[in-house]
């Protein structure tokens, strides 16, 4: 049996989750990163007998879709799935079911499902540090869950929560800039999950291409790209109500 971790993380905190989650289960782990703009994904090919874990961030309520894209250029050829959403501690919405819906399509058997919380990716101030050693609690239990699934030789799925049709997409249409302290070093244009940066001048973005997954801000070494001030106090303002209260690591099994 063999563990392939799946993940689509811009910002590291989907990753963190998919990490905890496949160390439990196996330390012979292969990593598709579906952030990386530069990779063949209809290379991969799994089969009945492998597990993967398939991870992606909420993005209002959906599954990224250059996540989608990427996910259904994989062959599961039945391999069995453990889906994973994580969100900034507003709410997951439809983002499970439809995560379920494409790795079904892939050719994915889902056996489980996880909602987890990490830092908001845009308003740091919601589910600052998390995941943190609650979650992780939670997300080992999980784990020994789906073990212990696993070992039954039970592939059931589990009833899901979300809604079919899917929640309207929508585009958060916050595009990072760079700051005086830009020194063009291109980094956060090899790393954008959508090429949506251009490598020769950091400056100019394809507005219509950027997902606002705000890799670029995270990654940069100089702190340079920044969001709009007026923007990101809206955003805050606007996730005020709907993330003050902690959410919880959630298992469908």
């Amino acid at each position: 049996m063999n563990i392939y971790e799946i993940n689509f993380s811009p910002t590291g905190g989907t990753k963190k989750v998919a990490d905890f989650l496949a160390n439990e289960l196996s330390r012979e782990i292969t990593n598709i990163d579906l952030s990386n703009n530069n990779e063949d994904f209809h290379k991969f090919s799994l089969t009945n007998k492998d597990i993967a874990i398939v991870a992606v961030p909420s993005y209002s309520g959906r599954v990224p879709s250059t996540a989608a894209e990427r996910i259904l250029k994989i062959q599961g050829n039945s391999a069995k799935a453990i889906i994973v959403c994580v969100y900034g501690n507003r709410a997951y919405e439809d983002t499970l079911v439809e995560l379920q819906d494409l790795v079904q399509q892939a050719g994915f058997s889902v056996i489980s499902a996880v909602a987890a919380i990490a830092e908001h990716s845009i308003a740091h101030r919601y589910a600052t540090n998390r995941p943190d050693k609650d979650d992780y609690a939670h997300l080992k239990e999980f784990a020994d869950k789906i073990s212990g699934k696993l070992k039954k030789n039970d592939f059931t799925t589990p009833v899901i929560p979300g809604n079919r049709p899917y929640r309207k997409a929508a585009n958060a249409g916050i595009v990072p800039k760079p700051t005086r302290a830009c020194t063009k070093c291109g980094l956060c244009a090899s790393r954008c999950p959508v090429g949506a940066i251009d490598k020769s001048n950091p400056a100019k973005v394809n507005k219509k291409a950027c997902i606002s997954c705000m890799r670029c801000v995270s990654v940069c070494p100089h702190n340079a790209r920044k969001v709009n001030g007026l923007l990101l106090a809206i955003v805050n303002m606007m996730l005020k109500k709907a993330c003050t209260v902690r959410k919880e690591c959630e298992l469908y099994l």
